[in-house]
């Protein structure tokens, strides 16, 4: 196996052993900026929620209670009004997806999942807890959720949640006294929780790892080329040449050309010992003729 053969085996090894590093810490970092995207989206969108329930709260609520209404309005609920809005958002964005999950909702439609129900459960056994996520696979691919806790700090609230007796009529009559009830203050009864895919992050996270490595992959190419051509040109060529012109003298050609040396690197320093031993030589077989 040739010196030009073996540097460029080890040039392979070490740039595909790097590359395989580089591709997994890569694929790493944009898995972990794909998530912090569809995170921070997420979070626009509790916050959007959450701006809805206040401002339902503080401004709907007692405008329509002053009218002295005597039926039950739903637009008066923050919860209803949060997802009334952001279902308009989901029409526009199917793959959006937010819902006010409660154990025991009022709207059966608000009914926590299996997995709705977990991430509530979380809140009920860390008090502390102030937000919880969790990635569910799903036939769109990966989904992000993210949760916060619908705590019961507002007495109020009771009115509507304790019993079915304390509870507006047109309410009860509405829905019915068998659900959204018994409700304690303090106690974690639901969650906002904001659903929104993975796979265009991840896409456009893919897309980018792809472009990294193939940059990689090209410079590669180009400096093992740029290698190779010198190491032709510098090493190889020159020691092919003194190594034709070593087996000339070895075999009695007296007449052989001397290598003609030029810079001052290592090849040159041969090739000046090499000529060296060649008119050393020379000069011994001269005094060795008759």
């Amino acid at each position: 196996m040739g010196l030009k053969a073996k540097f460029n085996l080890v040039m392979l090894a070490s740039f595909v052993l790097g590359l395989a590093l580089a591709a997994v810490f890569s694929w790493q970092v944009a898995r972990r900026d794909a998530r912090r995207e569809v995170e921070q989206q997420a979070l626009v969108m509790l916050e959007q929620a959450t701006a809805v329930r206040d401002y339902t709260e503080s401004q709907i609520a007692p405008l329509l209670a002053d009218q002295n209404q005597q039926r039950f309005l739903p637009q008066t609920i923050p919860f209803y009004a949060a997802e009334t809005t952001m279902r308009a958002l989901s029409s526009k964005f199917p793959d959006y997806r937010y819902k006010e999950a409660a154990l025991n909702p009022t709207n059966p439609a608000d009914k926590a999942t299996d997995w709705e129900a977990g991430m509530i459960d979380a809140f009920r056994r860390d008090p502390a807890l102030t937000s919880f996520a969790i990635t569910r696979d799903s036939p769109a691919g990966p989904v992000l959720s993210i949760a916060r806790p619908v705590r019961i700090t507002d007495r109020d609230c009771l009115t509507c949640h304790s019993t079915p007796q304390a509870a507006p009529a047109a309410m009860v009559d509405l829905y019915g006294a068998k659900n959204g009830f018994n409700w304690q203050l303090g106690a974690v009864e639901g969650a906002q929780i904001v659903s929104i895919p993975m796979r265009v992050a991840l896409a456009r996270g893919n897309q980018l790892l792809l472009i990294q490595v193939g940059g990689l992959a090209t410079i590669f190419a180009v400096t093992l080329l740029l290698l190779n051509l010198l190491l032709h040109f510098v090493i190889i060529r020159p020691v092919r040449h003194i190594s034709g012109l070593a087996v000339a003298v070895s075999t009695g050609q007296a007449d052989a050309p001397e290598f003609v040396e030029s810079g001052h690197d290592e090849i040159s320093a041969l090739a000046a010992s090499f000529n060296r031993m060649r008119r050393s030589l020379a000069s011994a077989m001269r005094l060795l003729e008759p």
